[in-house]
C-alpha cells in the first residue's frame, strides 16, 4: 500500500507547464536544491504531483541537458562504448 496523496485529485493540475511554473521550479532548485519531489511540489506551491515536477526537471529543465543532433564526437563516443559494453 502506498502513501496517501496530500492533494485532492480535483485540485491537481494536469496538462502543459507554463513558463511561470518552469521559472519557479528552476529558481527554487537553484536556491535550495531538490529534496523530496513530493515536498518540493508543496513548498513551491504547485498544484502538481511531485512526479510531474521531477519529470519536468529531468527531461526539460536541467541546465546541462544537451538538445539537438549528436555531434560526430558524440556519435563516436556512443559507438566506442557500445563496442565495449554491447547492449547493456
Amino acid at each position: 500500500m502506498g502513501r496517501s496523496p496530500y492533494w485532492d485529485d480535483n485540485d491537481l493540475k494536469n496538462g502543459p507547464w507554463t513558463l511561470e511554473e518552469d521559472h519557479k521550479l528552476v529558481h527554487y532548485i537553484q536556491q535550495h536544491g531538490h529534496c523530496s519531489w513530493r515536498a518540493l511540489s508543496k513548498l513551491v506551491g504547485f498544484n502538481r504531483c511531485g512526479n510531474s515536477c521531477s519529470l519536468r526537471w529531468t527531461n526539460y529543465l536541467m541546465p546541462y541537458i544537451k538538445r539537438g543532433k549528436f555531434s560526430p564526437e558524440d556519435a563516436q563516443t556512443i559507438l566506442n562504448f557500445h563496442s565495449i559494453l554491447g547492449n547493456k
